[in-house]
């Protein structure tokens, strides 16, 4: 197992950074002089933080979580995340110009900066080109100022400056002219001449500000920030120091985030507030009474933290639902033997269940959930359907199947999307669209467009090596049209998901005509279409599952069965957990788990435990075989919990209703799928 620190992890060293520039203002004097923004301490943290009192403040918010730290609490990132900036139009509200005269006042907390490596405190980027106006950032031992020059980028750099060694800074950076200093914790300041003086005229028309990144993984702050403030017009300086711990100084800190801890230098061995000691009791519940009051009482047989109001114990901590065990609820009998099921909620009808069957005579069957059981509700016309899709689009309901042959021998085999009628209550023919023995749709929206990708298996002449087709809603015609074909080698399933401001498109190539050894691509887009992003090398790939785990991301492969030239044919192979690694932007294997021809993973959450099953389907000689379900162990990876006896599984779905949690599998070789319930205490 591959255990990486990513640029995403937490820090160790907390350093409060003052940034000063001084330029003299080359407004005409017949002009009355006015400063493009208030004259006043602007904080940009609070600007991309929740606010106290919201439902985001108690552990952070888009794209920020916050993490208590020596006493301190500080905003960790997770990604570039849009959230994250704000129009400088905000800030520069009389001129779009930048102050030519401003400090800025940083506390942040690193870790451990590796050689090469800077991260970015905060910078100004246009929105159309992404240009880089200015920016703060550091390295392992060096600050630098970025800004555009009237021909050039300049950098202001300041060598030897440690910031990696596990104390509090305070650093006061000011420029005035050519002229720029460095002070370190209220200490003699560093000097430094630049060839050119800051720009008095910078535009900020157009551009934004970003906190902790550049519109970009590479060079995101990976630490904790607690304080950025832009001081405009002044040196903050004098505002800040001297100070009676200038290692800790502060100009404005969000509320959000609390104030410092009150110092104690007094008897070293009282406490201070954040470490006062707290007496808990143990055992058998004790009475609360007026005499109790504020007592902590902690339940071991519930694992339950209570606090005494005077009346009655009232819980504060209680060990979260976690799954026990896993009960046979429902034998589902089906039409004939199932490939997939798709589970999806309509508002007013309530929660259903499509399952892609492969007799086409009485077709595939949409089952609704009633008093807790399954019961079919409508029956659709399909070709050896392999799998359904539930998607919107404004307000439409759509379903589409993915149909693996023609209606008649040798004709023209298509897919069909149906629309859910909300005066019929079901769903009716919308729009059919040309496949290729197709085995999955995936639906998705970037930038609030919609859109429809199919995988296409192969043609009826045998080749695999085709075209898979990813469709575009059109609005003015209300039906979905050909925006770009991707070339896929027997595509098996795609997988669609975000990662900050990125969108991903992952497709499982399972045959080339001769080998399932073969390359699956990770398409990324950019520019209005899906670009490759990495290539993954899979065994006969069947199913994508992306998933996240705070804010680790994860992609599990399922392979199905490893054919290589004229060898033999194993299905006793591994499946591959792949996670983001930060540093080289790139899905690295985190976990092998042996698996019998796997054609689906699903993950699922109960209470804080976090869960993988995969679908094993056959290991060579049976299809009856145990599918696994894995718990999340953290640095342990996942670890098989429960075993579920199955026949030729072939997808499994997870789902929660009044009655509580599920999981429902299909059998491909059996007309029965079976409801397993869930368990808890």
């Amino acid at each position: 197992m591959d255990q990486r620190r990513g640029v995403m992890g937490l820090c160790g060293v907390v350093i409060s950074v003052t940034f000063l520039l001084f330029v003299g203002d080359t407004t005409p004097a017949s002009v009355a002089w006015r400063p493009c923004t208030d004259l006043r301490p602007l904080d940009f943290l609070s600007r991309v933080l929740p606010r106290r009192g919201d439902q985001a403040a108690v552990g952070g918010g888009e794209g920020v979580r916050f993490v208590q730290d020596g006493g301190l609490r500080g905003a960790h990132f997770t990604g570039p995340h849009s959230a994250l900036s704000f129009p400088a139009s905000q800030l520069f509200i009389n001129c779009q110009r930048f102050p030519a005269e401003f400090s800025v006042v940083v506390t942040m907390k690193v870790d451990y900066m590796a050689p090469k490596t800077s991260e970015y405190i905060f910078t100004m980027v246009t929105e159309v080109d992404n240009q880089l106006l200015l920016g703060l950032k550091f390295s392992r031992d060096r600050l630098h100022f970025l800004y555009q020059g009237s021909e050039v980028r300049e950098r202001l750099t300041f060598r030897r400056v440690q910031l990696g060694d596990g104390h509090w800074h305070t650093l006061v950076f000011a420029l005035s002219g050519q002229h720029a200093t460095l002070t370190m914790d209220c200490g003699t300041p560093l000097e430094l001449v630049h060839k050119k003086p800051f720009p008095a005229d910078l535009s900020t028309e157009g551009s934004r500000i970003y906190v902790g990144n550049r519109k970009r993984w590479k060079g995101a702050f990976s630490g904790l920030l607690r304080q950025l403030v832009l001081l405009p017009g002044s040196d903050a300086t004098p505002r800040i120091c001297p100070s009676s711990d200038p290692r800790l100084a502060e100009l404005a800190v969000p509320a959000v985030l609390g104030s410092l801890p009150v110092a104690n230098h007094g008897n070293k061995a009282i406490p201070p507030p954040h470490e006062s000691e707290v007496r808990v009791i143990m055992g058998s519940r004790p009475a609360c009474t007026g005499a109790e009051k504020g007592r902590l009482w902690f339940d071991a047989m519930k694992r339950g933290l209570y606090l005494c109001d005077g009346v009655s114990w009232l819980p504060m901590l209680q060990e979260r639902e976690h799954l026990d065990y896993v009960d046979d609820h429902q034998d589902v009998f089906t039409s004939s033997e199932t490939y997939d099921i798709e589970v999806f909620r309509i508002p007013s009808v309530g929660l259903l269940a499509a399952m892609a069957h492969r007799s086409s005579q009485p077709g595939s069957g949409v089952y609704r959930w009633a008093d807790g059981r399954f019961q079919l509700y409508q029956n659709i016309s399909t070709c050896e359907a392999v799998a359904w899709k539930h998607f919107t689009v404004g307000k439409k309901v759509f379903l589409a199947v993915s149909n693996s042959k023609g209606p008649v021998e040798g004709g023209k085999e298509v897919s069909v999307i149906y629309k859910w009628s909300f005066k019929k209550l079901k769903f009716v023919r919308y729009q059919t669209l040309e496949t290729h023995s197709a085995r999955d749709w995936e639906a998705f929206s970037i930038n609030n467009e919609s859109f429809l990708a199919v995988a296409n298996h192969r043609k009826a002449n045998g080749n695999h090596n085709i075209n898979s087709v990813v469709y575009k809603w059109n609005p003015g015609t209300k039906a979905f049209e050909v925006n770009q074909t991707l070339l896929t080698s027997g595509a098996y399933d795609w997988e669609f998901f975000s990662i900050g401001p990125y969108h991903f498109l992952a497709v499982a190539n399972a045959f080339d005509g001769f080998s399932t050894y073969i390359d699956s691509t990770i398409y990324i887009w950019m520019g209005g279409a899906f670009q490759p992003f990495q290539s993954i090398r899979t065994l006969g790939a069947t199913d994508w599952e992306m998933f996240h785990i705070g804010d680790r991301y994860f992609l599990a492969v399922a392979n199905g069965h490893m054919l290589y030239d004229k060898g033999p044919s194993l299905y006793a192979i591994n499946s591959t957990i792949y996670e983001l690694d930060m540093v080289t932007q790139m899905f690295l294997t985190f976990q092998n788990i042996g698996t019998y021809s796997a054609v689906d993973w699903e993950f699922f959450t109960v209470g804080d435990e976090k869960f993988l099953v995969v679908a094993n389907s056959y290991d060579g000689a049976t299809y009856s075989l145990n599918s696994v379900i894995y718990r999340w162990q953290g640095y342990e990876g996942f670890i098989p919990v429960h075993r579920l006896p199955t026949i030729g599984c072939s997808d499994w779905e997870f789902f929660s209703s009044a009655e509580g949690s599920f999981l429902i599998y299909s059998s491909a070789k059996r007309p029965l799928s079976k409801v397993f319930k869930l368990k808890t205490n």
